[in-house]
């Protein structure tokens, strides 16, 4: 059977072609992104790995030294360590925290946008000059916060400046900025769950809690499989929070990975072994994203609706 243009079958593969190639156009600013900044920075990484390099001299190909250089060093071990403390501590927090706000404020109607406001503020304000204040706040002496400790009978707590309270400032302060985020995803999440849910729990007699707990956590399962990967990836890349409040110390007990990448690439100009130490960090954060990719199938529900 013909048609003006050519046969039925011609004509709709000229139109899967017309399709295809609107869609490439579509994914086209994406995927040059996607090359420029990231793809290709991973390759490079991987090749200047095997190089000594200081934007300078020539590139020297050095083979395995660098590697060996990185198993054997150990104050990029212990910037690891690190940087699985805050995972260990900012993860749980944004995750557990955030949902139990959204979930809080989703069920506050009244002043729901008033929370909504207040708990993501914080994100739009840039993060070096929430550091800034905050490093005048929790400073040991001249605080405010150490002020009002005074004022209460207490001593002087050591925010930024003990190996322990150190940790317990920055979660604070990541909490207080970036929890807006984490909230808003879950605050999301919570909206597009059908309303029957509840009415069927409702009508069981089903408390509150038994309600978030049987009904709302299992359907808000890929917003939390979300928020995880999501919050796993930026505290293994966490910088500014460090860098801008104790830059790494007291001594190294807060340097991270990023840290550590920032300062032997930049500063001390050894980008070679700074690349070995990026791609070693991509490398983990790739195997526990794919990990978390194949678990997923045991816990997250998609087919609810």
């Amino acid at each position: 059977m013909k048609a003006a243009g050519g046969t039925i079958e011609e004509l709709r593969r000229k139109k899967a072609r017309r399709n295809n190639v609107a869609g490439y156009m579509f994914l086209a600013p994406t995927l040059i992104l996607f090359l420029g900044f990231i793809l290709i920075p991973i390759l490079l990484s991987s090749v200047l790995s095997f190089f000594k390099y200081n934007l300078i001299t020539d590139a020297k190909f050095v083979g395995l030294d660098n590697i060996i250089k990185f198993f054997n060093d150990k104050g990029v071990m212990n910037s690891f360590g690190n940087t699985f403390k805050f995972l260990v501590i900012l993860v749980p927090i944004h995750c557990v925290l955030g949902v139990v706000l959204a979930f809080l404020v989703y069920r506050a109607k009244r002043f729901q946008f008033f929370f909504r406001t207040a708990i993501y503020f914080p994100t739009v304000v840039t993060t070096a000059s929430v550091a800034l204040a905050w490093g005048y706040m929790f400073a040991t002496d001249t605080g405010v916060i150490n002020y009002f400790v005074r004022m209460l009978g207490g001593s002087n707590i050591p925010w930024l400046t003990n190996k322990t309270f150190v940790y317990v400032t920055i979660a604070l302060f990541s909490f207080w900025k970036f929890i807006g985020t984490t909230f808003l995803y879950y605050f999301i999440g919570l909206q597009n769950i059908p309303d029957v849910y509840y009415e069927a729990a409702q009508i069981d007699g089903s408390s509150t809690l038994h309600t978030f707990i049987h009904v709302t956590l299992p359907l808000l399962t890929p917003t939390i499989f979300f928020v995880m990967i999501t919050n796993i990836v930026g505290v293994f890349q966490i910088f500014d929070e460090p860098f801008l409040l104790t830059n790494g110390g007291p001594g190294s007990a807060t340097k991270t990975v990023a840290l550590e990448i920032y300062q032997t690439a930049f500063k001390e100009m050894n980008i070679g072994y700074g690349a070995m130490i990026s791609f070693v960090l991509f490398l983990i954060i790739l195997v526990i994203t794919i990990v978390q990719y194949v678990g997923q199938n045991k816990w997250v529900v998609y087919d609810y609706e």
